[in-house]
């Protein structure tokens, strides 16, 4: 019994290693004209994951991110509270988040 729990255990950890994940993002605030667009393509690439960050007309950010799901978390919490250092982070709206089954953008860019 003990070794079915443990086989059944160590499945589980392979197989969440393979997951990812893909979610949408708005930062709202004074996000523009900062440098947020290179440090979020920063930290995105430091921590592994593909996506895209773009400015709005609206003075928003906007973007997308992929990656194993504690990633994609690590992503979100810094796009939610920390962002540039001269930025001013006032709501971040994550939306569309679903589970992929490969990678659908090649590293992660700022677009125009």
């Amino acid at each position: 019994m003990f070794l079915t729990v443990l086989i059944f255990s160590l499945l589980n950890v392979v197989m969440s290693q393979h997951k990812l994940t893909s979610v949408d993002f708005e930062i709202f605030g004074n996000v523009q004209g900062v440098c947020f667009r290179m440090y979020t393509e920063e930290e995105g690439r430091s921590l592994g994951l593909s996506g895209w960050v773009k400015n709005t007309r609206q003075g928003t950010v906007i973007g997308q991110i992929q990656g194993s799901p504690d990633k994609v978390d690590q992503m979100k919490h810094w796009l939610e509270f920390v962002g540039s250092p001269s930025s001013r982070i006032d709501r971040a709206v994550f939306s569309n988040q679903r589970d992929i089954s490969k990678m659908e953008i090649p590293g992660f860019s700022t677009r125009y």
